[in-house]
């Protein structure tokens, strides 16, 4: 398994050597760094850790005894937040800086995470807090079980100091500076470096297989997520109700009735498929709508179980015609409208597709999530 350090680091390099001694106390071997940081960061990196032999990067491995070679550890491991224009950013100071920073963030972890061979080491000790901010949010987008969230404690009066980079083999004595910026000197045998292992909540194993194709924004990660219910139609017969996410239209007996038998339609369909899409076969010309006067008719008289079939009305919708299916309709989308709104209506009203004199009518809802209460 080859272990890769992904860290971030503001205007004090020395946590990154910070975090490789405090890794290496641990037996934790780092085949690779590699490190997120501004202009200003990338300068002090290579002026303190990256400077030759005189380095302090090379002054740790050469104490210790590590391999150069077995660490890759380069210019090229060092990234730099760039603005819209490519330009190097200074600093993270706007909102569009820490965008860039996050989206840095995501592809290195992404990319890194990718290998299965590999475990990502993420640090967050160092930089802003937004840096650190980042860091963790792409671990929490992308980590895997074998990756590790680290953070660094460094006893305080040694932390960010200018000559402290590592607790030496032989102990020195350096300057430091109290809380009023006095200077004093102390030995860093007294400095502790610990490695902190901060557990985190991965979503990774929730993406599906397009979401890790390539790096995504958070947003796009979370939403993938939310994966609601989808809502159901619920046609009550009995009440004469419609109910929609939670909502209720009270429909006349015969808007209903009308209503009702492209409802049933829809939900009768004997095409065997797992979603209807844009398929309209359920839906009738005005003429076959005209021919199916009997079905609409038992459907009204069902609500109005009171009254014999003769004693009712021959107009209306007990006699449809082009004009008054039309009347019917509209007043029927418009009951749906005023409880549902627009864009719901879209899918649970009686629908037109086709232009004249070819259109046909039907609902448009998937059956699946049609219910009908006798």
């Amino acid at each position: 398994m080859k272990n890769v350090l992904l860290a971030v680091c503001g205007l004090s390099p020395q946590v990154i050597t910070e975090t490789l001694y405090a890794l290496h106390q641990n037996y934790q071997k780092i085949d690779s760094i590699h490190v997120i940081t501004t202009r200003d960061g990338k300068e002090k990196i290579f002026a303190q850790l990256l400077s030759g032999k005189s380095g302090h990067y090379s002054r740790y491995l050469d104490e210790y005894g590590i391999d150069p070679s077995s660490i890759d550890f380069c210019a090229e491991n060092i990234h730099v937040i760039t603005d819209e224009h490519g330009n190097e950013v200074p600093d993270i100071m706007t909102e569009s800086d820490n965008e860039r920073l996050l989206k840095k963030c995501l592809e290195l972890a992404f990319l890194f995470t990718s290998d299965p061979g590999t475990a990502v080491f993420f640090s967050v000790a160092g930089g802003r807090k937004t840096m650190s901010a980042c860091l963790m949010v792409a671990a929490q987008m992308y980590g895997r079980p074998q990756d590790r969230v680290y953070h660094v404690l460094v006893t305080p009066e040694f932390e960010s100091n200018r000559n402290f980079f590592y607790p030496p083999k032989k102990p020195q004595t350096i300057e430091l500076f109290d809380y009023h910026g006095q200077p004093f000197y102390k030995s860093t045998k007294y400095a502790e470096v610990t490695l902190v292992h901060i557990p985190f909540v991965s979503i990774r194993e929730r993406l599906s297989g397009s979401y890790l194709s390539e790096p995504k924004d958070p947003g796009t990660l979370m939403l993938s997520l939310i994966k609601e219910e989808e809502a159901r139609l619920t046609v009550n017969l009995v009440e004469l109700k419609v109910s929609y996410k939670n909502l209720e239209a009270d429909l006349m007996p015969a808007r209903m009735a009308l209503y009702a038998f492209f409802v049933l339609r829809k939900k009768n369909c004997p095409r065997d498929v797992q979603s209807c899409g844009k398929c309209t076969d359920c839906f009738l010309e005005i003429h076959q709508v005209l021919e199916e006067q009997e079905a609409i008719a038992r459907l009204y008289m069902q609500f109005q179980k009171k009254r014999a079939f003769n004693a009712m009305s021959d107009s209306g919708i007990m006699n449809l015609t082009k004009e008054n299916f039309n009347s019917y309709r509209s007043k029927i989308n418009a009951d749906l409208k005023k409880v549902f709104g627009l864009y719901a209506t879209k899918e649970l009203g009686i629908s037109s597709v086709g232009s004249r004199p070819n259109t046909r009518y039907g609902v448009l809802l998937d059956k699946s999530r049609v219910e009908v209460i006798f």
